[in-house]
This record gives C-alpha cells, structure tokens and sequence, in this order.
C-alpha cells in the first residue's frame, strides 16, 4: 500500500474576473473575438503529497489561497490544470452549513451526509447513535438546523465528519465557534483519529493548534507555495509574513513591500506590527512614545511570541522638556482587561535621574514568556512626579495585541513550570 494519501501536482486555478456583470454575457456572445476580464490567479502551481497517518497543516493569510485549494481536493471546484490524486475516502469540515439543509432536523441532517458521502441508509443507522453522543446537543437533535446556535451547528457538523469513519479528514477553521469543552474534545478525537492511521488536513490560523499538532505544514500566500515543513519552521516564516518581513524575490507584491521599506514611515518598528485601531492614546505628550515593538528571541519584530522563549518589550520615547526621573513601564492585559504581567524602572530599581530636553531615550524589558497560550493586550507608559504630583507624560493602553504560541497549557493564566518527580514505591 502506498504510503501517499493525497498527491497534488503542480495544480492551479484561475478564475476570470469581471468589472460588470453584462460584461460575461458580452464575452459569450462575441464568439471569443473580445475579453472582458481580468485573470485572477488564486493557485498557481501548488504541488504537495500528504502520508498515510499524518496530520498535515495548510497555513496562510486570508486570500492565500486555503480554501480554494480544499475545495478542488474535495470536488467541490475543479481545477484549472494540475492534477490532484486521492487514496482514501475523504470526509470534509469546510465551513458552516456545507452539506445541511436547514429546514432539516439534526437526525434527517445525518442521513443527508451520510447519503452524501456514500453511505447506505443502513450503515448511517449503525453510526447515528455515536454521531448524537459526541455531539451532546441533547433534544435539538429533532429540532429544524435552523433553530440552533453557530456552536450547535459546529458541534453536529464535526460529530458527523468523524463518526463516519473516513480515511482523510479535512477540517477548515469550522471549529473556531465550538466552546473551550468541545473544542478539547475535538482535539482529542484528532489523536484518536491518527492513532488508528488516518489523515487528517488542517486548516488554521490557530499557530498554537498547527504547532501542537501537525507533522508537516504547508504556507501558502497569494496562492502560491512559499514552504513545508516542520510546524515550527513554517511558523517563523508566517511570523515575518503576518508583519510584511518575508522576502520572496517570486512575489511581485512582496516585492513592492520591500520597496516600501525606503520610506520613512516603514522604518519605525510599530508599523511592523498590528496595531489597535481602538488605541486609548493620552497625556501630557512632555515625553512622547514615538516608536515600539514586541520582539521574539531572535529580535524579530512580531505579534506573536512562542511560551516559554525570551521576549523583548521596546520604547522610545521623545522628550520634548527636561523631566526628572521619568518612568517607563509595560503591562499585558487578557481581553477582559485583567493587568496579568508587567513592570515599570521605578519597580526594577533602572531609574534616570535626569532627561533633557529633545533628548531620546530607547529602553527594552527582557523577560521569558510564561502566560498560557492566548492573545493578550499590551499597553505602554511614561509618567513619572512632579514634585508629589503623579504625571502622566505618554499613554498607549491596549496599543497591540500579543499572540503567546503554546504547545501545553497548564491551569489558569501563568505557567509556574513545575519539575515533577514521581517514585513508584515497591510494593
């Protein structure tokens, strides 16, 4: 038997694009003497193979490609050129509402599937039981799909795909609505799943997910492959592509961005990252916070920090009077605003006595990460006394977010990375 499961070779897909909807029917009725569109490369030349028993990640940004190229696996479009070939029978989690008629209940929505999929009436019978426990959403069961909320959906939705016993399974970020419990539950039918030597394809922005566990990633971006690999080398790169930092000579418009970087304003660090539209930006502005970054242990710039590495928070800060013994400070919030980490020079005993004015001061804060795998709020500060007054000089609260990228989490926010020692007694 092969250990190939899925071989995709050099396989593209151009679309045609058209300014006015008449101008379609202008170009089919002009026998071909005229165009009216523009070609709109969404694959170009894509060639990977998947092996029996893996789990195999696909990455990329939003138009990069990911679902076009899912959606020719499972049949749902066809290719432009390039061919795909399949050993196994595949079950596909693409995107809420696939495959389900709304106006069905659960139970019918079942069937449908299965009919789909290739099933007798008979054998779906032998698999609803199982379908109904793992989705655990109780009597909606024999409720209309249109009365259920978006985790319903996903709960029966994936309940379906892995309890039909498919040789490949192909999730696409369908499991992003589930909550925490489901979601852990899912993840564990994964490892159940590749256990007994299925495939599993994977769809996520989830950086966390892909390096936990995927055996092999694959990055596109504007449809066209930039690597595969290892999880955490692909990750790296889709770091540098997330803050327009990878070079790829192939690229036209990658190309364009490294022509930006002669520009003034690509030379500050916060432009590199993603910033909060919503920042609340206030005070004094005597002392001014003109630049900023987050970067991870090789000093790249980027939104997302693996647990567990060094990390660096960056400032510099403007002075636009003299001040006296100004403090700088950082903290990192959850979503919900609960300050979990952070320091100031005051507390770390790193004071400067005296800055003058139009003087620029640059300070880092080295620190290991150890929160748990979630995306976090940084704010930024300068303030410091004037005489006993406390003075605000510059403010960023919740300027960015940082993705912390985990493969284990433990219990609550902090990682207190215990060293555990288990002696088994003799009996």
């Amino acid at each position: 038997m092969s250990d190939t499961i899925i071989q995709v070779s050099n396989l593209s897909k151009i679309y045609k694009v058209y300014d006015k909807p008449i101008d379609r029917l202008k170009e089919s009725l002009n026998l071909g003497r005229k165009s009216y569109h523009k070609d709109f490369n969404a694959l170009t030349d894509v060639s990977f193979d998947v092996h029996r028993g893996e789990i195999y990640g696909i990455m990329g940004q939003n138009g990069s490609g990911k679902s076009t190229l899912l959606k020719i696996i499972t049949g749902v479009l066809s290719a432009s050129s390039g061919k795909i070939a399949i050993n196994g029978k595949i079950s596909a989690l693409l995107e809420l509402g696939a495959g389900f008629n709304f106006e069905y209940t659960g139970i019918q929505n079942i069937y449908l599937n299965g009919a789909m999929l290739g099933f007798t009436k008979e054998e779906i019978a032998n698999k609803v039981d199982s379908i109904i426990e793992f989705a655990d959403i109780g009597d909606f069961v024999n409720q209309p799909v249109k009365t259920y909320s978006s985790g319903m959906f996903a709960r029966l939705a994936f309940a379906v795909a892995i309890n039909v016993d498919p040789d490949i399974l192909i999730v696409d970020e369908a499991l992003s609505v589930g909550d925490f419990f489901f979601q852990a539950k899912c993840y564990k039918k994964f490892e159940e799943f590749k256990s007994k030597g299925k495939t599993i394809l994977f769809v996520s922005h989830d950086m966390s997910s892909i390096l936990k566990y995927c055996d092999r990633v694959l990055l596109l971006n504007h449809g066209k492959t930039i690597s595969e690999g290892s999880a955490d080398h692909i990750l790296n790169i889709y770091k540098k592509l997330l803050v327009n930092q990878y070079k790829d000579e192939a690229i036209e418009e990658t190309k364009l961005q490294e022509q930006l970087l002669d520009n003034d304003d690509d030379l500050f660090c916060k432009n590199r990252l993603t910033i909060n539209p919503f920042v609340l930006d206030y005070g004094s502005k005597e002392a001014e916070i003109i630049d900023f970054a987050i970067k991870d242990k090789t000093g790249m710039v980027t939104n997302s920090i693996l647990k567990s590495e060094q990390f660096e928070i960056y400032m510099k800060i403007k002075f636009n009077k003299k001040i006296l013994a100004p403090i700088f400070a950082f903290t990192i919030k959850d979503i919900k605003g609960t300050e979990l980490m952070g320091t100031n020079t005051l507390l770390e005993n790193k004071t400067i006595e005296n800055i003058n004015d139009n003087e620029i001061i640059e300070i880092s804060f080295k620190q290991e990460m150890n929160l748990q795998g979630s995306t976090y709020l940084l704010s930024l500060g300068c303030t410091g006394y004037s005489g006993n007054e406390f003075v605000v000089y510059h403010r960023l609260y919740d300027v960015c977010n940082i993705t912390v990228v985990s493969q284990k989490n433990t219990i609550g926010y902090y990682d207190c990375n215990s060293d555990i020692e288990i002696k088994r007694m003799i009996q």
